[in-house]
């Protein structure tokens, strides 16, 4: 985890200069019950920003579920993606997109190839998590699950680590990117409750929480050891 640069939901991979984001699922704000407009779109793309500005990176992976209707893309959700896009390009970085199992209809709005997972020349392997990669890799890192942590009654986005939690090599959970997804609360789950079949067991996820208040990362045993004090 060392190398690992956890910030605003997001993963920084400094030995391949990646900057990984999942479940954006865009188009979420119109498909929800609130009058009022949400931002979703200043949101993420101020936040994509801000990330890019703090770690440079070279290369930015959005693992998966870009989208959330499985049937239709709403008003303003292409000019979102193309903004994303072109953000990216426009400063030189090149763009991964990762089909997640909500992208059905991604390629009609995605300006460019997409793929079902790819491996970085560290040998991590990023897929979006809802299947099983082709890709060996020595570190797998996926979204799907939107892994969230209730402390002192605060629910709180957090980042997964299991040191050998897939094929016997380091697994990597994502939370969702998009601040609409509520997140799945992993201290009131039972161990086989998460969808992702790259996961095996929820007790040995070591859960890692970004503070912004105090800019701290905060690093938590395996949640078998201490869930149930939460």
């Amino acid at each position: 985890m060392d190398e690992l640069a956890f910030r605003d939901r997001a993963v920084y991979l400094p030995a391949t200069e990646t900057l990984v984001v999942a479940d954006l699922h865009l188009g979420r704000e119109a498909v929800s019950n609130v009058a009022a407009p949400l931002g979703e779109r200043r949101d993420l793309l101020d936040r994509l920003s801000r990330l890019r500005s703090l770690f440079d990176p070279t290369t930015v992976v959005f693992a998966g579920d870009l989208l959330h209707s499985f049937s239709t893309v709403p008003d303003g959700v292409e000019e979102t993606i193309e903004e994303l896009y072109l953000e990216c390009v426009d400063d030189g970085i090149e763009v991964v997109a990762i089909e997640g199992n909500h992208d059905q209809l991604l390629e009609t709005v995605w300006p460019a190839s997409i793929k079902s997972s790819v491996k970085l020349d560290d040998g991590t392997v990023v897929c979006h998590g809802h299947e099983e990669p082709d890709l060996e890799g020595n570190r797998y890192l996926i979204g799907h699950d939107h892994p969230a942590m209730t402390i002192e009654g605060v629910k709180r986005p957090c980042l997964c680590v299991d040191p050998t939690g897939y094929r016997g090599r380091e697994l990597v959970v994502l939370p969702a990117f998009t601040r609409l997804a509520g997140g799945v609360e992993l201290n009131r789950l039972r161990a086989d409750a998460l969808q992702s079949p790259l996961v095996s067991s929820v007790g040995s996820l070591q859960p890692t929480v970004w503070d912004a208040d105090t800019e701290q990362t905060l690093r938590f045993p395996p949640l078998g050891e201490f869930r149930r004090l939460l």
